[in-house]
């Protein structure tokens, strides 16, 4: 999710500088399981909702180009489109997510920031706090981070929301040299048969952060988790590298 070796973001900056209220059920359908092609119905039901009729149909053509665009990774594409149908629908909350996150993959980590914070306040859905946190971090705003961070950990959120948000912040704690005190965020319980997405970004960062506080033991053991499910796995070839 986040720029900590985000693949379901399609970060590419592998952990490098530059990435739901209470309860692991969320309260909102993301617009990004999407796959392109025509909107799903309760994509249209809500800019239905949340914008004047006139303005509906230019809406909905904008936001349809713009998820094209986005799923085949054209994100400046994708903001053109989305910033015309913020100016049409600024109450949908659809719009505002996806303006956001492909603000965030542009590398626009204000606007991102802000259109992520708006989709939070209209949705009361914490499932992009890890991109909001990874903005911050763009922005080199760090006690923002922080406090992000400890914010976080005041609700019980779903296991993906967990894992990215200690992908960015140890990730952000290596940026700041502090490895030792990323160890404790990042460190993975048991290694799974069958890691989700988000367990594997979280060993990859968990090795990085071994291997940067001098414990090559940790990092072997990690590096060999991540090349048994996927050996082509974004920069563990540098890695196993300084581990050699």
């Amino acid at each position: 999710m986040a720029r900590g070796n985000d693949q379901s973001h399609k970060s590419n900056r592998s952990g490098n500088r530059r990435g739901h209220h209470g309860g692991n059920k969320p309260t909102y359908k993301t617009v990004t399981t999407v796959k392109g092609g025509q909107l799903p119905k309760w994509v249209r039901d809500e800019i239905v909702r949340s914008t004047p009729k006139e303005r509906r149909e230019p809406a909905l053509k904008h936001l349809s180009s713009a998820l094209e665009s986005f799923a085949d990774e054209r994100y400046p594409a994708a903001l053109a489109d989305l910033r015309k149908a913020k100016k049409l629908s600024p109450r949908s909350a659809t719009v505002r997510e996806l303006l956001g996150l492909s603000a965030y993959r542009s590398g626009q980590w204000e606007e991102g920031l802000r259109e992520l914070r708006t989709f939070r306040r209209l949705t009361g859905d914490l499932i992009h706090y890890p991109v909001e946190m990874d903005c911050l971090r763009g922005l080199d705003r760090p006690d923002e981070v922080t406090k992000s961070w400890e914010r976080l950990n005041e609700y019980d959120v779903s296991p993906t929301v967990n894992h990215e948000a200690r992908v960015v912040y140890a990730s952000f704690l290596l940026d700041q040299g502090r490895p030792l005190d990323a160890w404790p965020v990042i460190k993975p319980g048991r290694l799974v048969a069958s890691p989700t997405q988000g367990e594997l970004r979280r060993w990859y960062v968990a090795a990085r952060v071994a291997l940067e506080a001098g414990d090559k033991d940790a990092a072997r053991r990690l590096v060999a988790a991540l090349d048994e499910q996927d050996p082509d796995f974004d920069g563990v070839d540098q890695l196993r590298r300084r581990l050699n």
